[in-house]
């Protein structure tokens, strides 16, 4: 299989589908809903399944840059059509096709403007595939910009509550931080002299260290925006807060990973001098997000902003586990991007689905939900205790293996971080017990349990979180391929 991918161009055709996906409803009347949701679900399928079959095919004892697709583009600036994907990227593309699937699933009661809503979701997750598949800076962060600004429409026409200020200021924060990322690769450009955005001959360039301290913060810092790096997350909880689920489901679960993925591939793996130099100062920030945000989730009454602070939460958890700079850290950082990446997507599809019942998603106005949403309790029960990080589900392998790594370098934050754990279970265990077995109302009678898409969109994130958390072994091979190399580049003097 992997013979015959490599002289197809199975990352193109990837990222192409939803692309096409957009340039074909462009024909689809308006008002023909059902065509327009099948379109979306058809061509984001054949991504999903290409995902798939890439992940598997991917050799991980081999390691290194495979499914390489590279032209001339623009040489006489150094612009190339160059994809490809290692350990680390092939881990995103994977999760990028799951929840593209799982969103346009969770998204099939949209009937307001849907022919648009699904034209910006599959625009931006193009951008977000071609992100992880991008090995030319220039076309990285074309597709970066394309993977952001949707958002400001998806969330200002189609969200809740004070959706403008918070699609704006996601928008301003994002863009701000774009700046800084645009700075940083021109500065990486002009310094090597070589006239290429190519990543294989920056990765050779011996940069000064004067230069690596100084463009290490700003590159760093414009991903970190991305990551919601405290105190660059306000954007975040605000933004998951106002969107509609779908958007949730990719905000969360992989457009944050774009900027962790940035922080590790681009500005530790290209300037690992100014990494050892900055990054013990990012670790300190790092236990601001972790404890800073479960304690904001338990500070929440409203059950969408619980998960988005608690998605905060984990997010400080990937970057702690690149601040470590050791191999295992560094594994388990890779792992909680995808392992955080479903389960966030999952709770905020169950998160909508509760609300579209409910009409609330204060948790003080919920109780005993299982008495009629027996489904969607039972996805809630498993999904909670990946987010507390229960052994046998993704969410305990990701955070074990980022907390021993991280305590080899750093023992009094790691052990400061840990903490948070102890207020994600109590956040999610109260959130449980409250809306789901607490006193029944008899004024949710009319509630009905999740219906058959809704549950195939559950079951496909579930499935991912217990298959990788009862058998981690396969993805922790793929993403230590990728991973060793930049432990070792961080290791030499």
């Amino acid at each position: 299989m992997a013979e015959i991918l490599s002289k197809f161009p199975v990352l193109t055709v990837i990222y192409m589908m939803p692309l096409l996906a957009v340039i074909t409803l462009l024909f689809i009347p308006d008002k023909n809903h059902k065509a327009i949701k099948i379109t979306s679900l058809s061509f984001s399928s054949v991504s999903f399944l290409l995902s798939i079959i890439l992940f598997l095919s991917y050799d991980f004892q081999k390691g290194g840059l495979q499914f390489v697709e590279r032209y001339r583009w623009v040489p006489s600036i150094g612009i190339n059509y160059f994809m490809g994907v290692n350990g680390i990227n092939v881990t995103l593309v994977l999760l990028t096709g799951i929840i593209i699937v799982a969103g346009v699933l969770a998204s099939w009661g949209v009937d307001y403007r849907p022919k648009e809503f699904f034209m910006l979701l599959l625009t931006l997750v193009t951008g977000v595939f071609g992100v992880f598949m991008a090995y030319n800076l220039f076309l990285f962060f074309l597709f970066y910009e394309i993977a952001v600004l949707p958002m400001y429409l998806l969330i200002g026409i189609w969200g809740t509550g004070n959706k403008e200020y918070s699609a704006m200021k996601l928008t301003l924060y994002l863009l701000v931080g774009s700046a800084f990322i645009l700075a940083g690769i021109l500065g990486l450009y002009f310094a090597t002299g070589l006239n290429t955005f190519d990543f294989d001959v920056l990765e050779k360039f011996e940069y000064s260290k004067q230069f690596q301290i100084i463009f290490f913060p700003i590159l760093f810092l414009g991903f970190g925006v991305l990551a919601a790096l405290w105190p660059f997350h306000t954007w975040s909880p605000d933004g998951h807060a106002s969107a509609p689920t779908a958007v949730s489901m990719l905000h969360a679960g992989v457009l944050m990973k774009l900027g962790a993925y940035g922080c590790l591939n681009i500005a530790v793996y290209l300037l690992p001098g100014g990494a050892k130099f900055w990054l013990p100062f990012v670790a300190l920030l790092t236990v601001v997000n972790i404890v800073y945000g479960s304690l904001g989730a338990f500070a929440q009454k409203d059950l969408k902003y619980i998960v988005a602070y608690s998605s905060v939460s984990h997010m400080g958890i990937v970057l702690l586990g690149i601040t470590a700079q050791n191999s295992t850290a560094l594994s388990g950082s890779v792992f909680q991007m995808f392992s955080h990446g479903v389960m966030t997507g999952l709770f905020f599809g169950l998160v909508g689905m509760v609300y579209g019942r409910t009409h609330t998603r204060m948790i003080n106005e919920m109780s005993g939900l299982a008495k009629k949403m027996p489904a969607l309790a039972a996805f809630f029960i498993m999904t909670g205790l990946c987010s507390l990080g229960l052994p046998g589900l993704s969410g305990f392998v990701a955070e074990i293996l980022t907390f021993i790594g991280s305590f080899k370098t750093f023992p009094v934050i790691t052990i400061i971080c840990v903490t948070g754990i102890v207020f994600t279970a109590y956040y999610v265990l109260r959130a449980l017990q409250i809306i789901f077995y607490g006193k029944y109302d008899e004024k949710f009678d009319h509630l009905t349990d999740a219906n058959k898409i809704e549950f195939i969109t559950l079951f496909i994130l579930m499935f991912f979180i217990v298959i990788f958390g009862m058998y981690p072994f396969y993805i922790m091979k793929v993403i230590n391929s990728a991973v060793l190399p930049i432990a070792q580049k961080l290791l030499m003097p």
